[in-house]
């Protein structure tokens, strides 16, 4: 018997949904060289002859959003509300990403003179090699393939096993959308599969992940001599000035960081507040995480559902646990609750914390806040920075200059001032340090996805 993927409900004590079958070596390799045949025309339709591909993948996506939504709630856990946004907002962006595709894959004189132009133009690599995680499964999927192909590539796309049965709906819906052979292949299974693909003869990495794996991958393109797109984790600073606005700060700062159950690699992960303000800021967090309802995230009452998996509660455990050994009070939460059988855990409160704790030096993806004061804006930033990530920072103060002026010391890719979004319809995302190579998204993301060559000719 061919192996499968199982497909579990974290929810519900891990009873299973479904299972796919797991695709083979032989397939990885025959799906890379069937992408590699189909590029020469889907690279020659130009943009204007792909487009009626993807308007045909809305049309029949935009039908199937409820379904969607429930399916990736029952997988990976996240309410079902909030699902339905991120299905719903794939519509969206994936309409706006065919109004800038046009602009940004345009050519662009750089140089005119009196007998000849020279201009560079926006060429495609040839077959991606996409591997993408399941914290946001149908936006992963969009990110980690939809601008590829846009831009002339083909893409072969091996999405988390935890939503395989989200990553079967969705490639069936490419199916039916009736992308050519080849274009876009989706392949299932773990970590080892998604090694597979990108040993093949691939022409550009894109990978959505873990630091530990986004490094593997780096090397394993620069033996290839191909590039790469990483955007990896995570360890993201929150910094409250002593002239923040408590009141919306804590409520945002609870979102950042709490949102997806704390499953996001740009969420606010180390809190720093100024003495003056701690003792306030940690009592409303408290109020605000002891108010949470945690459940089923079927049921319309629950606004915090569980962890993806076992693995991802036994690694929040233990870096809780690590954190009390050495000293840290658990302020709220700290455990999983009584009652509910699966991935479940309280949203944590951590105070007394220091830099040799893991939930300072590593990624925690999880509903679990250190919070840490100081007494300078200069001593914030320092300990802000003090991580081997780059991700994303958050600054609150209510003066704006003072905010920027921190912005800007920061190292990360983006930063949020008082709780506004990083993310926009043309805005690129990605990395400093070891939280990534390369932006995706926006304009500026299909510049990592193409190649620039330059052609000099003749005016005519």
């Amino acid at each position: 018997m061919a192996e499968q993927t199982l497909s579990t409900n974290p929810a519900r004590n891990y009873e299973e949904i479904g299972r796919i079958e797991t695709t083979g070596k032989a397939e990885v390799s025959k799906a890379v060289s069937n992408a590699r045949k189909a590029f020469p025309a889907w690279r020659d339709l130009g943009f204007e002859g792909r487009k009626p591909y993807f308007e045909k993948f809305l049309q029949i996506y935009k039908t199937k959003i409820d379904e969607i939504a429930e399916l990736q709630t029952k997988e990976m856990g996240k309410p079902l509300e909030s699902s339905r946004g991120e299905v719903e907002s794939v519509v969206g962006w994936l309409e706006n990403q065919l109004q800038i595709a046009p602009d940004a894959l345009a050519p662009v004189v750089t140089d005119s003179y009196d007998t000849y132009d020279i201009s560079v133009h926006r060429e495609a690599y040839g077959v991606v090699g996409s591997v993408a995680p399941w914290n946001f499964p149908s936006f992963q999927f969009a990110l980690a393939t939809l601008p590829q192909l846009i831009a002339g590539n083909t893409v072969v796309f091996k999405h988390s096993e935890e939503c395989v049965l989200t990553s079967k709906l969705l490639a069936d819906i490419a199916n039916e959308a009736g992308f050519p052979d080849g274009v876009f292949t989706m392949i299932y299974g773990d970590g080892k599969v998604g090694q597979q693909l990108m040993e093949e003869n691939i022409d550009l990495i894109f990978f959505t992940g873990s630091t530990k794996v986004g490094q593997m991958l780096y090397k394993l393109a620069a033996d290839k001599f191909i590039p790469a797109v990483l955007e990896m984790g995570g360890s993201s600073p929150g910094i409250v000035l002593e002239d923040a606005d408590l009141e919306d700060t804590c409520m945002s700062v609870f979102n950042e960081r709490n949102g997806n159950c704390g499953q996001v690699c740009s969420a606010l992960k180390r809190l720093f507040v100024h003495s003056s303000k701690f003792d306030e800021v940690v009592a409303k967090l408290k109020a605000i995480s002891e108010s949470q309802k945690l459940g089923d995230p079927i049921d319309a009452n629950t606004t915090m559902g569980p962890l993806v998996a076992e693995r991802q509660l036994v690694q929040i455990e233990r870096q809780v646990e690590d954190a009390k050994a050495k000293g840290a009070t658990i302020v709220c939460g700290g455990k999983r609750p009584d009652g509910l059988d699966g991935a479940f855990y309280e949203p944590t409160i951590l105070t007394d914390v220091t830099n040799d704790m893991a939930v300072m030096n590593e990624e925690v993806f999880g509903p679990v806040l250190p919070v840490v004061k100081f007494e300078t804006e200069e001593e914030a930033i320092r300990m802000a920075n003090a991580t081997e990530y780059g991700l994303s920072a958050f600054v609150y103060s209510s003066d704006l200059s003072r905010a920027m002026r921190a912005a800007h010391q920061l190292e990360a890719g983006q930063v949020s001032i008082n709780g506004e979004l990083f993310f926009g319809d043309n805005t690129p995302f990605g990395g400093y340090k070891k939280s990534g190579i390369g932006r995706g998204d926006g304009k500026l993301g299909y510049l990592y996805v193409t190649q620039a060559k330059v052609i000099s000719k003749p005016k005519s």
